[in-house]
């Protein structure tokens, strides 16, 4: 088990937006800082992803010093790390989960409804505000942002390279939206991995990450195609769920970097 490291590590801290690699992150029980702590809602208040707005892939970020910048189509709207957020609380859904967050400022919810072209708000996810892990899988009853279901999806290059040998056109990590990459090891071992560190932090791997359609969205055009999910799923396929990716709790809350060594027990 030696040579894996952390290759890349991502952010993505609007739900289904552009994602941000980032050089180090501090891990918090919710998942890295600034991770899916904020989302796009509707006028019902519902969460909105790529895998119905493909135009949300066209939203790209980068990190400033005091917060995000985020372009699309040469419009840009920058956000603070810290917000006076409107008081009015508002209750949402991230999948079967109902969670309470606030909107971040009329014009902030102007421009991306601009954006968009239809009625939207940008809402944050209040660090203490509650959203339980599945208590299937849980360690020490961790929470979880308003990513999908877990803190951080860990996913080894090998296995993206050993798809991609499948695949006509090969495709990128980002359309995978890992939190964690690592070089080393055999395709697929993470599936397996349970208990294993990152440099001084210990981590835990619950489940396989089962995956969607938004695999199948082109990260840098909007477009939609049938892979890499078809060829996945002659492969890579268990109780009609197709996997890729490990989906991981973390244990201690200290800060990683790029090149931190991994080992797994």
């Amino acid at each position: 088990m030696q040579g894996l490291k952390v290759s890349e590590i991502w952010i993505y801290p609007i739900k289904s937006l552009g994602g941000i690699r980032v050089t180090s992150a501090k891990v918090m029980q919710k998942g890295l800082q600034y991770d899916r702590r904020w989302m796009l809602v509707d006028e019902q208040n519902g969460f909105l992803t790529q895998r119905v707005h493909h135009q949300m892939a066209l939203f790209k970020l980068s990190v400033e010093k005091s917060g995000f910048t985020i372009v699309h189509n040469a419009n840009t709207f920058f956000l603070p790390f810290e917000n006076e957020l409107l008081s009015q609380p508002i209750l949402s859904k991230v999948w079967d989960d109902e969670v309470i967050v606030l909107e971040v400022s009329h014009q902030a919810s102007e421009w991306f409804s601009k954006q968009l072209g239809f009625g939207c708000k940008l809402v944050q996810f209040p660090e203490i505000n509650p959203r339980p892990v599945d208590e299937r899988y849980h360690i020490n009853h961790e929470h979880v942002s308003l990513a999908d279901g877990y803190p951080l999806l860990i996913i080894g290059q090998n296995s993206l390279n050993d798809l991609n040998s499948r695949l006509q056109s090969p495709v990128p990590m980002n359309r995978f939206r890992p939190n964690l990459v690592f070089t080393g090891g055999k395709p697929y071992e993470e599936d397996e991995w349970r208990n294993f560190s990152v440099g001084k932090n210990k981590f835990v791997g619950v489940k396989p990450c089962s995956r969607c359609v938004l695999t199948t969205i082109n990260q840098q055009t909007g477009e939609q195609g049938k892979e890499p999910l078809a060829t996945l799923a002659a492969y890579h396929k268990k109780e009609n769920k197709i996997y890729f990716g490990q989906n991981v709790l973390a244990i201690d809350y200290d800060e990683i970097q790029e090149g931190d060594e991994i080992v797994v027990e």
